[in-house]
């Protein structure tokens, strides 16, 4: 699936959890979401996106 450029995953790892998985970069994230629907799930992942890419990134030099 695809938010915003991003790739990332959501897998069911037992009934009603779903994991989910991105990269921004380096930096993976992952999380779980209880909830019988994928989309649920997948909606989750997509705020934790939206949220990683509001944060302003240290200015390298």
């Amino acid at each position: 699936m695809n938010r915003k450029g991003i790739e990332f995953t959501v897998l069911q790892v037992e009934p009603d959890l779903w994991k989910w998985q991105f990269q921004i970069g380096e930096k993976v994230v992952t999380g779980h979401t209880q909830t019988r629907l994928q989309g649920m799930a997948a909606h989750s992942a997509q705020k934790r996106i939206d949220s990683e890419l509001k944060e302003p990134r240290a200015l390298t030099r």
